[in-house]
């Protein structure tokens, strides 16, 4: 069974980094979207969010879905890889259906994030 097994629906996760200066949890509630056992976050104003810049000196994060949790570790995707196009997809076609503005230039300008659920 997928980890990911009936919480796609769900509207948002949390994500819990390590503050890079405080060493103190620091949370976030995300848009996120799922592809096999992998977990997108897009960051929209890239590596100027905290929550980016957190993971980048540490990696390991908390990611809560509905009322599953799983502690894990965080990776910037490359640029113009196939797995940066999906999860720019997956996010859109997730949340553009019910979003009252175009987000294709959010699409186009974030800075993906996986997460890894098997780690």
């Amino acid at each position: 069974m997928s980890q990911r097994e009936g919480l796609g629906a769900v509207e948002y996760c949390y994500l819990t980094t390590t503050g890079r200066i405080s060493g103190r949890p620091h949370r976030i509630e995300i848009w996120f979207a799922f592809r096999d056992d992998v977990v997108y976050l897009l960051a929209g104003d890239r590596d100027r969010s905290d929550w980016v810049r957190n993971l980048m000196v540490s990696p390991d994060v908390t990611l809560e879905i509905g009322e599953r949790r799983w502690t894990t570790r965080a990776r910037v995707l490359d640029p113009d890889t196939d797995e940066d196009e999906a999860a720019r997809d997956l996010l859109v076609e997730k949340y553009q259906p019910g979003y009252g503005e175009d987000l294709s230039g959010w699409r186009r300008d974030s800075l993906p994030v996986a997460i890894d659920l098997t780690r």
